[in-house]
């Protein structure tokens, strides 16, 4: 498989590079653009490449669409530009559902773009000692065709956060993202959560996508643990309610939708999850109190909620024509784990609840 986050970046230099040397410099099959995109070997290059003349294909996907790479059983994998935000982290999931018979390896080629998935996945865990990665990080000066006067006038003009990721290949926080105060302190490993400890959920509701965050607050402190993730499209309010449930204590508070969702509360309050609307409308209102709670070392994460740390540390200001962040919220509408917290951290913060006095007095002491 070779896999780039949309199609027009697969047209712009992924595909043209792989022909250029499968094609004209190692003769090794040919092209096929429609009704699907794929390389055929001939025989002779498939016994050139592989010792044998089995049919072998490479089909070409989009990361920005999961489904799309689904149904297909691959025993390698080229991804290219999968820091990319388009380049999301269930296509990585799939792709690896495709290698899993061959347990296939993959090639990853990409400029650190954000603090996403690929950092928490890859980059951490090898710098952990994981020994099924390997990471090769290289400058763009390393390349023998790139100019070093290049590299120094990029140096020079470029915010430092910039050239470290573009021209360095080091994960930097980008200008513009929102929760810049989320460090590692707000992570922990997973541990099995006293049945008895309160839950709360944060619901964003959607036909394709419906997402909901789940806290468990530790008696005495007030202090929220982020412990559970779901997401899930195709199901009725009835269905994602039972899923949703399946195995929860039932919680002390459920907050979900904007002002206008009042119908999608209603089908989960029939189908037995009764779901409250948010105490107020104002976005960045919300965002504000969910910084505040970060800032105050009020929630913390367990680090396997990928999803979850995929939008927190991606989830970024658009930036104008100067580099410098503006009010908008770039693909704010792909960010349902965000608005899931939102709903609820922002509801927590306005009502007498334990956790709102601690994290009153953590405010107050600093």
């Amino acid at each position: 498989m070779v896999v780039t986050p949309t199609f027009p970046l697969l047209e712009m230099k992924a595909l043209p590079e792989f022909r250029r040397l499968f094609e004209d410099i190692l003769k090794l099959g040919h092209y096929i653009g429609s009704p699907v995109r794929k390389f055929v070997f001939s025989p002779e290059g498939a016994r050139r490449a592989y010792g044998n003349t089995d049919l072998t294909n490479i089909f070409f996907g989009y990361a920005a669409d999961p489904d799309s790479l689904e149904s297909a059983t691959a025993k390698a994998a080229w991804l290219d530009e999968a820091g990319q935000k388009k380049f999301k982290l269930a296509s990585w999931e799939a792709i690896q559902r495709r290698l899993s018979i061959h347990q296939g390896r993959v090639l990853i080629t990409t400029t650190p773009y954000n603090l996403g998935w690929l950092k928490q996945k890859l980059w951490d865990e090898w710098r952990k000692g994981d020994k099924d990665i390997e990471v090769v990080r290289f400058e763009s000066r390393d390349n023998p065709a790139f100019p070093e006067e290049e590299f120094e006038r990029a140096r020079r003009t470029l915010p430092r956060w910039k050239f470290d990721m573009f021209y360095r290949g080091v994960f930097t926080r980008p200008a513009g993202l929102i929760y810049d105060n989320f460090s590692e302190a707000h992570k922990c490993p997973r541990f099995a959560v006293p049945r008895d400890w309160k839950r709360y959920i944060g619901l964003d509701f959607g036909g394709v996508n419906t997402a909901a965050m789940f806290y468990a607050e530790e008696p005495g402190t007030g202090r929220l643990y982020a412990y559970r993730e779901y997401k899930a499209g195709g199901r009725t309010a009835a269905q994602h309610a039972a899923k949703i449930l399946e195995g929860e204590p039932f919680p002390a508070l459920v907050v979900g939708g904007s002002k206008s969702e009042g119908q999608w509360r209603q089908e989960f309050r029939a189908a037995g999850l009764p779901v409250r609307g948010p105490d107020q409308s104002e976005v960045e209102v919300g965002i504000d109190r969910v910084y505040g709670a970060h800032a105050n070392d009020s929630i913390i994460v367990f680090d396997d909620l990928y999803g979850y740390l995929d939008e927190k540390m991606s989830y970024s200001r658009a930036l104008d024509v100067n580099g410098d962040p503006t009010e908008q919220i770039e693909d704010k509408h792909s960010y349902h784990f965000m608005d899931a917290e939102r709903y609820i951290i922002s509801y927590l913060n306005r009502v007498d609840s334990g956790w709102t006095r601690w994290a009153k007095e953590q405010l107050n002491a600093a």
